[in-house]
Parts: C-alpha cells; sequence; structure tokens
C-alpha cells in the first residue's frame, strides 16, 4: 500500500482510486467514531459518508501540521455532532437496547465487563448524555469546547457529564456486573 502521502496527493488530483485507499484506510476507526454520537447504525454510517465528502472536498486545508487521522477525526465527530443536531430539531429519539450480560468467568467484577458490554451500557444512556460522555471521556474535548460544538453552557454539559457517569454506574450495577 503507498504511504499515506501519497495517497493524499492522489486524493487532492481527484482520483478515485487514491480515494478509495484513504476511505479504506480511515474507514473503520471513523466509523468508531460517529456509532457513538449516533443513535442508530444507519445514521452512523450516513454521518460517515458525509465526514468523507467533507474530507476529500476540504483536503485542500489540511495542511500538514499534526496527523491527518486527527484531522479527519475531527471532521467525522463535527459531521456526527452536526446530524445529532438535526435528529434533535426532529425530535427525540431514543434507542434503549438491553445490555447484554455475558460475564467472564474470570477477573474482578469490573475486569468482566468486555469491549462490547461498555459499548452497549453506554447506548442506553440518553443521547445528550452520552453526546457528552463521548466527547469528554473519549475524544478529550474540555467542557468549554463541548459546550460550543452543542450549542449549550459549559455547566449544562458538567451537568450532562455527571448525570451520564452517574447513570452509567446504575446500569452497570443494575446488570449485576459490578458487585
Amino acid at each position: 500500500m503507498p504511504q499515506l502521502d501519497e495517497i493524499l496527493a492522489g486524493c487532492r488530483r481527484g482520483q478515485p482510486a487514491a480515494q478509495r485507499q484513504l476511505y479504506e484506510h480511515l474507514s473503520y476507526r471513523l466509523m468508531g467514531v460517529c456509532l457513538r454520537y449516533c443513535p442508530t447504525r444507519d445514521e452512523a454510517e450516513d454521518a460517515l459518508q458525509n465526514a468523507f465528502v467533507k474530507i476529500f472536498t476540504n483536503l485542500h486545508q489540511y495542511a500538514g501540521q499534526g496527523p491527518f487521522e486527527a484531522w479527519a477525526r475531527r471532521i467525522a465527530v463535527t459531521t456526527a455532532i452536526n446530524a445529532y443536531h438535526q435528529r434533535r430539531l426532529r425530535g427525540p429519539h431514543v434507542d434503549y437496547e438491553e445490555a447484554t450480560e455475558q460475564a467472564h468467568p474470570d477477573g474482578t467484577p469490573l475486569d468482566q465487563l468486555s469491549a462490547n458490554d461498555v459499548v452497549s451500557l453506554m447506548q442506553t444512556l440518553p443521547l445528550g448524555y452520552r453526546t457528552v460522555l463521548n466527547l469528554y471521556a473519549v475524544e478529550g474535548y474540555s467542557h468549554a469546547e463541548i459546550a460550543d460544538l452543542l450549542g449549550i453552557s459549559e455547566g449544562t454539559s458538567k451537568s450532562q457529564l455527571s448525570r451520564a457517569r452517574h447513570l452509567l454506574g446504575e446500569r452497570l450495577m443494575a446488570t449485576n456486573k459490578i458487585a
């Protein structure tokens, strides 16, 4: 596979093969980002496609300062957040899936949680809570940045994070995974 710089140069020239290589290189990781902010897989796939359209359209803005993946990831987060705003304007959509209870036979109760368990539990959080928790704890945004992205106050961001953590803790206790 060609180096990333070669792929980016090909994308800037509009070469479909280079665009395909870039998509294959980033799509899995960026889909993970979109899944954290979108309530359904279909909406996450839409956000991913929109993010790639923006990446290809705005590639000329990437100046090579910092890792390209971080630049692309920020576009994916922003795109998924914009989808969040659109959903919020259309009205509430709550997608509460039951968390699976597949305990592992060894380790402490906390160690028994798989990544899938954690993702499943996070998906049960209300979308606003889940979005703030992801932006803060996973993406590393500050409360000021979150407030700006979501159009809320910093206090609301802090409150939603606190409530998300509390609710997640309650749900962990309810699954009998944590004693």
